[in-house]
């Protein structure tokens, strides 16, 4: 709902700060007096050609707030999401445009800069306008269909034909999917086969590398440790024969001191005792260090070609990772994938069948769900036309037809919205043919139709209704058909905000709210002004817009009937 609207320097508007009820709010004035200003100011805020022309002789610059007051759920948070444009569903949104003399205009939604087109998007959703010269909403064709699902309450068999379309069109992508992985698979079969048989033979284990690096370090130690024993072990080589030479020769110098005559018990006699003794000793331990040397090189479980074969193990892993661009940890992982992808495409043309056989299940499913929508979508039509019709009579166009076309569209066309183009389209004079509402329409019949159309489908739309902006819908009617009119416009403000700019008493006096417009000032400076009216305001300006300039007491009477009504 539109609350608010802030004009500053727009043609004869100096400044208006307007603010707008629920309901119907009535604009009359005199031609000229600017109710178009005010509609062409706010069209300027949600996103409308900027035409330097709006900006006020003198003024350097135009500038036009709208504020609305969306509802949490309202479609249009959803698009300042899809914008990046921050915002909060609890508080207004606020559309804002200024226009410099030059033609150069800036764009702004809550104070944040963005652009025009942004602004167009979000007054489509906001609003409609059904005029003389423009009408916005009912002319896209683009929204036909919807209306038509709404006021035919078409939900659940376009929420199924929906549901069938993402089914066949997922079904779809995955043939699509395995097409592909055919047309490719024996290409890729013959790589994968030898980079798998290179696995296979290599037959890297999970945790394999870190266990060989330790392993070649402890190896390398060990090589070094056995050299360095075996150098030990040369230091004893012929010491054993030396020392049982040395003992022989001291036992053959002991024998011959007492031969010569020296007693065993004398000096020379026991030192070569001792010392025989103790070569005897050192023969001994060196018999035992020889021995424990030989132990500490049996500790050492060295084998020569251990080392080798275990850095070739290292690097023939390291290889096959680099060569395969993973690291060496991953290559187990890359041989199960490989295995799994050579399966996969053993398998594909059969699943490729399979899947083919999906596709054309779920194109039968979406096209009989296509088609009860179709057949529902045309007995809507048919009754909405009828509704339509209905209403024509009253609005003195009761010479037009009206009819909701719908027309098949290919498969190629297809999408979740069903099978159908729906358009909305009329045929004014007997015997002319039917066409696009905007195409054979007149301006004020094109408002009239809009005012039967949306009359005809209140309360059946779902989602927030926009403000609906009339302008002038009864131009060139009077009596009876502006009573119509005005009745018509009050049905559909009792579920929506509606602005109306009207010339007819019988549609003032409709209204929920009533704005008079007026100018005044002299040649030089002339200023638009809007005046909220009382309730007896309101009667003083119907009964002038019933009398004339002279205002009758039986044109007060009048009014106060029509108001009454």
């Amino acid at each position: 709902m539109l609350i608010g609207l802030w004009i500053r320097d727009v043609v004869l508007i100096e400044a208006l700060d307007l603010s707008i009820g629920p309901g119907l709010t009535a604009l009359t004035g005199e031609t000229g007096a600017g109710k178009s200003i005010i509609l062409d100011s706010l069209g300027l805020a949600v996103g409308a050609r900027a035409d330097a022309g709006l900006v006020r002789q003198g003024a350097t610059q135009a500038a036009v707030s709208a504020v609305f007051a969306p509802a949490p759920d309202h479609p249009v948070w959803d698009v300042l999401e899809d914008k990046g444009i921050s915002y909060d569903r609890s508080e207004d949104l606020v559309l804002r445009r200024t226009l410099s003399a030059d033609g150069r205009s800036r764009a702004f939604v809550n104070d944040q800069a963005t652009s025009a087109t942004v602004l167009r998007e979000l007054g489509e959703i906001l609003l409609e306008v059904h005029g003389q010269h423009e009408t916005v909403g009912l002319l896209d064709a683009r929204k036909h269909r919807p209306l038509l699902d709404a006021y035919g309450s078409l939900g659940a068999l376009g929420a199924g034909v929906a549901r069938a379309w993402s089914d066949w069109r997922s079904a779809r992508s995955r043939a699509e999917e395995l097409r592909e992985i055919v047309a490719r698979s024996a290409e890729e079969s013959e790589e994968l086969t030898l980079r798998l048989a290179e696995l296979d033979r290599l037959d890297p284990r999970e945790g394999e590398e870190p266990a060989l690096a330790e392993e070649r370090a402890i190896l390398g130690a060990s090589e070094k440790a056995l050299s360095d024993i075996t150098e030990a072990r040369a230091a004893f080589e012929g010491l054993g024969p030396r020392l049982a030479q040395a003992v022989r020769a001291i036992e053959h110098a002991r024998t011959r001191a007492i031969a010569a005559g020296a007693a065993e018990d004398s000096a020379a006699v026991a030192r070569l005792t001792a010392a025989s003794a103790a070569i005897d000793r050192v023969f001994s331990e060196a018999q035992e260090a020889e021995a424990a040397v030989d132990a500490a090189a049996d500790s050492f479980d060295f084998r020569p070609d251990q080392l080798e074969k275990t850095e070739e193990r290292l690097f023939e892993l390291r290889g096959m990772a680099r060569k395969l661009q993973v690291s060496v940890e991953e290559l187990p992982l890359l041989r199960v994938r490989f295995a799994e992808r050579l399966q996969a495409m053993e398998s594909s043309e059969d699943d490729l069948k399979a899947a083919e056989a999906a596709v054309a299940a779920a194109r039968a499913a979406y096209m009989a769900e296509a088609v009860k929508l179709s057949e529902a979508r045309s007995a809507a039509g048919e009754r909405l036309a009828v509704a339509v019709m209905g209403e024509l009579g009253p609005l003195k166009l009761d010479k037009a037809r009206f009819r909701v076309a719908v027309e098949p569209l290919g498969e190629d066309r297809a999408g979740p919205g069903g099978l159908d183009r729906v358009a909305f389209e009329v045929a004014t004079n007997p015997g002319a043919p039917f066409g696009d509402l905007g195409a054979i329409a007149s301006g004020g019949e094109l408002a009239r139709f809009a005012l039967a159309l949306k009359a005809s489908l209140a309360g059946r739309a779902e989602g927030p209704q926009p403000l609906m902006i009339f302008d002038e819908v009864d131009q060139g009617v009077g009596g009876a058909v502006a009573d119509a009119v005005g009745l018509r416009l009050r049905r559909l403000a009792a579920d929506a905000q509606v602005l109306v700019v009207t010339h007819s008493p019988q549609v003032a006096a409709r209204g929920d709210a009533h704005w008079r417009i007026s100018k005044s000032g002299d040649a030089d400076r002339i200023r638009t002004a809007v005046e909220t009216l009382s309730l007896a305001d309101r009667e003083e300006e119907i009964a002038r817009m019933l009398a004339g300039a002279q205002i009758t007491d039986a044109a007060r009477a009048a009014a106060r009937a029509l108001m009454d009504a």
